[in-house]
């Protein structure tokens, strides 16, 4: 199926690699070919109320991305370092092709092609992907080990002067003139590093293979929730108890639990502005989370929407996502700009979708491989949230665990 999707020139897909939630809606999930879509690239006042109208003028499937950069039409920020892999800042289109898999069902939604024609043409369907050329590329990483310890440092000095309370500070590895097959690539990450919610999403020329294990915000009627993480640990997969012992520390560690709540405590503020009064509520504070390599500590906020509260203004209200700022965000994000070297792009947004009742489901782009094709630029970010407590050496390492999924499948 996917590898059928992937002859098109945009198409966008969602794996759950089943993971057991109350909030799951599908097991998987994809989006073939545009019959309309609305872009932004350049930042202005009047998005939002576009993107509302876009959205209501459809009342269909829409799926794709917001850019961390679509902040700033949300505050008054601007971006100036260097972006290689090129994403707009939101995309959302209309599909001519939905499929949507959960548990041994198969449903196939289609504007232009019979239903039954689409599943035969991927019963048949025989790809040959060609081989990834891997072996001559090199991964480098954007700054040094010594430049990010150094840059910490100064982090650390604007939380002790009371600027911030919590950073979160990201750096890029990258590859030139990159030569791979994004499928191939992204077949592998979710082999490697399974997670809630993988996507494969093809946008013309440029490529994101992403292994989240984060949602950023799901809609369902009147409900709204955010999940953030805050908090990693690396597994022992070789010894039970040990890695149980792991799961323990990363529970007790006050240091990641005052990271944790520092964020649930922001997006509690940010859901506030669209919710009904005292509706706001953390369904689960400091909750543990195992995935392939890393233990995580997750938090559910949740809270009832008040009427006429449209996709739009649910991003302005919580966008970016706290767990990829920090606290005070409007500063931080200030900050992210001074002493990041790269522009996340894509990076730390999100992808999702949007259903024809006006629900929605989306990720926060972590744990991610970007890819040009046109200009043969690869990257991937990773980062970690910096606090009063953090160690500059244990925070550099963390962000290599964060790095290894994608460093293996390009190996």
């Amino acid at each position: 199926m996917l590898s059928w999707a992937n002859q098109f020139s945009i198409c966008c897909f969602f794996d759950n690699n089943n993971y057991n939630s109350k909030y799951n809606s599908f097991e998987c999930l994809l989006a073939i070919e545009a019959v309309d879509t609305f872009e932004i690239i350049e930042n202005s006042e009047e998005d939002i109320l576009a993107l509302n109208q876009f959205i209501q003028q459809r009342k269909d499937w829409l799926f794709g991305h917001v850019s961390y950069d679509f902040k700033n039409s949300i505050f008054p920020l601007t971006s100036g370092n260097q972006d290689k892999t090129l994403f707009p800042n939101l995309v959302l289109f209309q599909p001519k092709i939905v499929i949507k898999l959960s548990d041994n069902s198969i449903v196939i939604e289609s504007l232009h092609i019979s239903p039954k024609e689409v599943f035969d043409i991927i019963s048949v369907e025989k790809i040959n992907s060609p081989k990834d050329n891997f072996n001559q590329v090199t991964i480098q990483p954007r700054i040094s080990k010594e430049d990010y310890i150094s840059t910490i440092e100064k982090i650390k000095h604007h939380i002790q002067i009371g600027d911030c309370y919590e950073i979160n500070f990201c750096q890029e590895f990258f590859v030139e003139n990159a030569d791979i097959n994004p499928l191939n690539i992204y077949n592998k990450l979710n082999t490697i590093s399974p997670t809630p919610f993988s996507s494969y999403y093809k946008l013309n020329d440029k490529y994101l293979l992403c292994a989240s294990p984060e949602r950023y915000i799901k809609k369902i009627e009147n409900q709204i929730i955010s999940q953030p993480i805050k908090g990693t640990a690396k597994r022992n997969l070789e010894s039970v108890t040990d890695d149980i012992e792991i799961k323990n520390s990363l529970l007790k560690s006050q240091k990641e639990r005052s990271e944790n709540v520092m964020i649930v405590d922001l997006v509690r503020n940010d859901l506030s502005k669209i919710a009904t009064r005292n509706s706001v509520k953390v369904d689960e504070l400091f909750g543990i989370y195992s995935f392939p390599q890393v233990h995580q500590m997750i938090s559910t906020i949740s809270a009832t929407l008040k009427d006429n509260i449209d996709f739009g203004d649910v991003l302005k209200a919580t966008f970016p996502m706290g767990s990829m700022t920090g606290a005070p965000k409007y500063k931080v994000m200030q900050l992210i700009e001074q002493y990041e070297q790269t522009k996340r792009g894509i990076y730390s947004g999100c992808v999702g979708y949007i259903t024809p009742e006006g629900d929605f489901d989306f990720n926060v782009v972590i744990r991610s491989i970007m890819y040009n094709a046109e200009t043969k630029y690869l990257s991937y970010q990773v980062g970690g949230a910096i606090t009063h407590y953090s160690n500059t050496e244990d925070e550099y390492e963390e962000c290599l665990l964060k790095a290894k999924a994608m460093e293996k499948a390009l190996k």
